[in-house]
């Protein structure tokens, strides 16, 4: 008879956040300037918003926009890879969320600094999407989305995520370990950080027109971190490709940090032995660090950070340190008690 012995990380899979309120969240910092953007809320997605102003089951996007989108993602060329295989590794101890969450909850700021992206998002070309790999490697290169995908081993998650304005979701993510994009760039071995940067495309992303904001989004990981079993390259959700409101055709995730770790729409791989400064380090460093560990002892200067509302339920529920995948990552800072962790 087979045993499982659950982990100290899984969720149920009841308890995953429904995907449609991932998807859009995105609108806290309209005509802000600089100095009134470094006051405002860092997002779990890139960006930032109040998650007062997203009940769930709520929906930041028209119907019409999200089945747009969903058409767009059906088209995709990658489409025929998915579903791909769940690893049972990766469960829930709580609902999963519902996919609509995802696709319509999301702030995405090089669009617009509302929650209602998707329809803008829809004019992102995604093909060809170019993936650059730079920086301290064997020899930088280029490739293409579609090519790097099919080199990868796919699979699906089920994970948690938590945003750092103290709401959070669960999803099916699919994609690849991060690992296996470090071993195919071969980085040298002094090399110390991964730094990923997005997509700048002003013509069709009229936010990064704006200058206060430091375009390409900016995010890095140790390469301790980067090459860790959880740390996930997402190309698809819910069994199919990621939609672009969501940062495809690739983004990152990290479910034991903030949710503003996990850039979006990555297009270069810089491999370095600086530790890089992130995008929202630039817009408020005294708030958001390198880090991001989520620690519900450790609050945010202007908040408590000990419970969470779920887009799942709509039920406010203590926070878990690491996101409840202590188990599985505090080994990574063991000799790190000095550095601020938990911004």
């Amino acid at each position: 008879m087979l045993i499982k012995i659950k982990q100290g990380w899984e969720v149920p899979e009841a308890s995953v956040t429904p995907e449609r309120l991932v998807f859009n969240r995105r609108g806290m910092l309209k005509g802000l300037g600089l100095t009134a953007l470094t006051g405002a809320l860092a997002s779990c997605d890139n960006s930032s918003s109040v998650a007062q102003s997203a009940p769930p089951g709520g929906s930041g996007a028209a119907p019409q926009a999200v089945q747009a989108a969903q058409a767009a993602s059906s088209a995709d060329p990658t489409a025929k890879l998915y579903p791909v295989k769940r690893n049972p590794a990766y469960v829930l101890d709580r609902p999963l969320t519902n996919e609509s969450i995802i696709a319509s909850y999301n702030n995405y700021y090089e669009f617009n600094s509302s929650k209602d992206v998707v329809a803008e998002a829809q004019a992102l070309p995604i093909r060809p999407w170019e993936i650059s790999i730079e920086g301290m490697v064997d020899k930088p290169f280029k490739t293409d989305f579609d090519s790097l995908i099919k080199l990868m081993p796919l699979e699906e998650r089920l994970y948690r995520h938590r945003c750092v304005e103290t709401w959070s979701f669960t999803a099916a993510w699919s994609g690849f370990p991060m690992k296996a994009l470090v071993d195919y760039a071969k980085p040298s071995s002094g090399a110390k950080y991964v730094v990923m940067k997005s997509f700048m495309n002003p013509n069709f992303a009229p936010g990064e027109k704006q200058p206060w904001y430091p375009w390409p989004y900016t995010e890095g990981l140790t390469i301790a971190e980067a090459t860790h079993d959880m740390a996930f390259m997402v190309t698809g959700a819910y069994g199919k490709p990621l939609l672009k409101q969501n940062g495809a055709p690739l983004r990152l995730a990290t479910p034991w940090k903030y949710g503003f770790k996990s850039a979006k729409g990555i297009q270069r791989f810089i491999f370095t032995d600086k530790r890089p400064v992130t995008y929202w380090q630039q817009l408020a460093q005294e708030e958001y660090g390198f880090w991001a560990n989520v620690n519900p002892k450790v609050p945010h200067p202007r908040w408590s950070q000990d419970s969470e509302t779920s887009l799942t339920t709509g039920a406010r529920v203590p926070t878990l340190l690491f996101n409840g995948y202590a188990a599985q990552v505090a080994g990574l800072y063991a000799n790190l008690q000095a550095e601020p962790l938990y911004m």
